[in-house]
């Protein structure tokens, strides 16, 4: 096993850090099972400027204090009253950055997610889309302001270098709201791969 180091999530360019985070391992072990996926799709967030971010114009409330501290935490937030979304806080403490995981191929547990997601088979319909995710690897809100060097939820690397070549980059889904930040190509995925989430 190899977590990702503190120094991994403390790197300032969070563009940097979401293309990275392509090909590596999030785990999840919750209720003592054990799930897993490659993460295939991210979505980068640079707060104070960025107006598709909750901590846009450095907003500061109960549900975005995580944001503000170490990265290497997580920050999981329901959208919409119904889907857990879990976001990766990066950067150095007060500056809010995070990036949200969009869609992993399972790797680990697959029984287990099959359960938590109500299907009978395997489709990649699984764990693309960030409340897919969530609900297959376990995670809530309960979850929030987590360490990801601990024993809940973390990330593994291993070995798996995904070149900038294969890497598709466009801009994010649902944040039509924010202006200028609405185009920008902050969404990552890995080219070819099927498990990417499918955005309208």
């Amino acid at each position: 096993m190899s977590k990702l180091p503190r120094e991994f999530y403390l790197r300032e360019d969070v563009i940097q850090i979401s293309k990275d985070l392509l090909g590596k391992f999030l785990f999840t072990r919750i209720n003592g099972k054990t799930t897993a996926g490659m993460i295939v799709e991210t979505e980068a967030y640079m707060a104070p400027d960025d107006k598709a971010s909750h901590a846009y114009g450095s907003r500061r409330t109960p549900r975005t204090e995580p944001f503000y501290k170490d990265g290497g935490i997580s920050y999981v937030y329901l959208c919409y009253g119904i889907h857990y979304l879990f976001n990766i806080v990066t950067n150095y403490k007060n500056i809010p950055h995070a990036i949200l995981i969009r869609a992993i191929e399972p790797k680990e547990g697959t029984e287990t997610m099959l359960k938590r997601r109500r299907k009978t088979r395997v489709s990649y319909g699984l764990t693309a889309g960030p409340g897919s995710l969530s609900l297959a690897l376990g995670i809530t809100t309960k979850h929030n302001g987590l360490d990801l060097a601990g024993d809940m939820i973390w990330l593994e690397d291993k070995g798996i270098v995904i070149p900038e070549k294969e890497i598709i980059k466009s801009p994010r889904v649902g944040v039509a709201y924010a202006e200028e930040y609405a185009a920008k190509p902050w969404r990552f995925r890995i080219k070819d791969n099927p498990w990417t989430s499918k955005a309208k």
